[in-house]
């Protein structure tokens, strides 16, 4: 049992053989093939170079400038009906002032008085309500009319275009008010008699 016949060492050299010209051969495969894929690798990451800049421009802006320009409007809305700090201050220079000339006037119509005190004030601030309404519908306006002007094709982001509309619709009814205020046809001043 322990001799080998001939034939016997020859079919063991020969599955030897076989097996490592085939492990060779996978070897040779595996390499080839590697070699091939860092060569597709590297032609693809060359023209995705070359590519990226443009895709990079073509994308365009993000629309972040459009959104600020959305959340400025809805704010200068909501200023223009709740009233601003800019509003208060000329208010209470007008009624100061129509204090003044009150104190200084040698008659006393009241209804004067009124006018010059509270009535000037409240148009002071009618004013002021009026400007942050309008620059609302301007802001507004510009950030729905932006994409008529930019990349063709790239829409809008709907909260830009919601919050856009917001600040439109606060603006028109800030300047409805302001001007209603402002003539005297929206709490106007009691009469003197």
């Amino acid at each position: 049992m322990g001799t080998k016949t001939a034939d016997e060492t020859g079919a063991e050299t020969g599955a030897e053989a076989t097996t490592d010209e085939q492990k060779v051969s996978v070897a040779k495969t595996d390499e080839v093939t590697e070699a091939e894929d860092t060569t597709a690798d590297d032609e693809i990451t060359a023209d995705d170079e070359d590519e990226l800049p443009e895709a990079v421009q073509e994308e365009g802006p993000t629309g972040v400038g459009q959104g600020a320009g959305a959340v400025v409007s809805a704010a200068l809305g909501l200023v223009s009906l709740t009233g601003s700090w800019i509003g208060t201050v000329a208010s209470a220079r007008q009624s100061l002032i129509g204090q003044l000339h009150a104190q200084t006037a040698t008659s006393s119509d009241v209804a004067k008085l009124l006018d010059e005190g509270y009535g000037d004030a409240w148009k002071a601030t009618a004013l002021w309500g009026g400007l942050f309404a309008l620059l609302a519908l301007v802001v507004g306006v510009g950030v729905l009319a932006r994409p008529a002007f930019g990349a063709p094709g790239k829409p809008q982001a709907v909260w830009i275009k919601s919050v856009a509309w917001g600040g439109v619709a606060l603006g028109v009814v800030g300047l409805l008010l302001a001007v209603l205020k402002y003539t005297g046809i929206l709490l106007d001043l009691p009469s003197a008699s």
